[in-house]
């Protein structure tokens, strides 16, 4: 792939290249330096030959955010998982977490509870603590 130099099109110019490497038109009020930018990042990704999932993963990780989709877990949240056909909620309290008409120390318990086995609470229920 040739190195273009999208700051030197014209609007034109970048919608029909935005067209070619993305296969969409931009949005329509997308203004002309922002569709700079993302067709700059767009050939940087092509020209590497990396997956996008890869390079989004190490920059995440280079700025300190998660990898995985687990959400912090907060008071008065409430945790909701479907294991083996049935529901089970989980509100967090300043005083633990409420499953089941009790109260529960941790989320590893309760979700040793649910399956029968040994889990990470935080990963069962999809949170981070």
């Amino acid at each position: 792939m040739r190195q273009v130099y999208f700051e030197s099109l014209s609007r034109d110019e970048l919608i029909e290249c935005w067209t070619e490497m993305i296969g969409s038109a931009p949005p329509p009020k997308l203004r002309s330096p922002m569709m700079v930018k993302v067709l700059t990042c767009e050939q940087q990704w092509q020209v590497s030959g990396q997956p996008r999932a890869a390079l989004v993963k190490k920059l995440r990780r280079r700025v300190g955010e998660t990898t995985c989709g687990a959400v912090p877990a907060c008071n008065g949240q409430r945790l909701v998982r479907e294991w083996n056909g049935v529901e089970h909620t989980v509100d967090i309290t300043e005083a633990g977490y409420f499953w089941n008409g009790k109260i529960w120390r941790s989320l590893s318990a309760i979700a040793k509870e649910i399956t029968g086995t040994k889990w990470s609470g935080p990963r069962f229920f999809g949170v981070q603590t």
